[in-house]
């Protein structure tokens, strides 16, 4: 059985590009793979978050991941700072990184232009925090985005480097995990673009949403004016609608208004209050699970300790081994 692992922003509620992009997968993946599923409020640190921010930032994660069927029974589910262990790997792996790669980072130099009165040491080395994450279960595969590619060729880069230098094969070359046609991208609801908070709150629908406020940010997606001829193409703003409909709608449904559309008697507002019921009924177990869960608070903690167990028992494992292999002695 493979190891998996999988890193978990700290910033906010998740929204259905969120659960159809990667989420669902981890559902199912945790049964097919050894996976570990971590909460980054180390990563969140370069940001400077207030106290408040952090805990709930990190609460609302973990709530959410659980409610879309994250099992911590199964998987390992923990957070990032619960696990001291990557710190020491990270300052190990520091060692031998090197300023001119790291500065070569294409998001380093993305972010280091948005926010340049704050381009702190934790920016430029992030690659190597983020291998230590990765490293310190041995990972063997990494669901990773777009933007995070170069960061774990690093990561086998670091690795590579270890291995040479302590003349082992300590660690494994982790490689992204590819979830092929099962992912499915969502776009946003302003027209353009995917699904997300940082594009506007009214350009994503949260799992979180209570109904009112989805079939608000629904009749607010962008249209036009219709289509003036039969079968013409679909602009992106409608095709975003009908995507959106593909995810949660029955493919009669979905059908249905395609047909409209295409003999140019679409209505877009019976479309998007069929859509908006559609997102409702497809998130509200979801919902009511987060809502049941923020509650409890005892059954959080009972979380948060049973994955900060699970992960030191494999963290502490590979750092003790890699303290041995360096030549630290007790």
């Amino acid at each position: 059985m493979e190891i998996v692992l999988s890193g978990i922003r700290p910033t906010g509620n998740l929204h259905l590009g969120n659960y159809f992009g990667a989420l669902r997968n981890f559902v199912k993946m945790q049964h097919e793979n050894q996976c570990y599923f971590f909460i980054a409020d180390y990563h969140s640190l370069t940001t400077h978050p207030t106290p408040e921010n952090l805990q709930g930032n990190v609460k609302q994660a973990l709530v959410e991941y659980l409610a879309a069927g994250i099992d911590p029974e199964i998987a390992t589910i923990y957070v990032q700072s619960d696990l001291p262990e990557t710190a020491e790997l990270y300052l190990l792996l520091n060692m031998n990184a090197y300023k001119g790669e790291l500065e070569r980072v294409t998001t380093f130099k993305e972010k280091a232009k948005k926010q340049p009165d704050n381009i702190n040491a934790g920016l430029l080395t992030y690659p190597t925090l983020m291998a230590a994450d990765i490293l310190i279960h041995r990972a063997h595969k990494v669901p990773v985005g777009k933007d995070q590619e170069q960061h774990l060729e690093m990561t086998r880069t670091f690795a590579r480097r270890f291995n040479r230098m302590y003349k082992t094969e300590f660690f494994p070359e982790p490689v992204a995990y590819n979830f092929g046609e099962e992912l499915v991208k969502i776009p946003g609801l302003d027209g353009s673009g995917k699904m997300g908070k940082s594009e506007g709150e009214g350009n994503a629908i949260f799992l979180a949403d209570d109904p009112k406020t989805i079939r608000k940010k629904v009749m607010r997606a962008v249209t036009d004016a219709g289509p003036t001829e039969m079968n013409a193409p679909k602009p992106d703003p409608i095709k975003n609608l009908f995507a959106i409909m593909q995810a949660v709608s029955s493919p009669d449904t979905v059908a249905y208004f395609d047909e409209k559309y295409n003999a140019c008697e679409i209505r877009y507002g019976d479309m998007k209050k069929q859509l908006a019921e559609d997102v409702v009924a497809f998130t509200e177990p979801i919902r009511e699970k987060i809502l049941e869960l923020s509650s409890d608070d005892a059954y959080i903690k009972k979380v948060m300790d049973m994955g900060k167990e699970k992960a030191r028992a494999s963290g502490g494992k590979t750092v003790s081994e890699i303290r041995e292999i360096i030549g630290f002695r007790p």
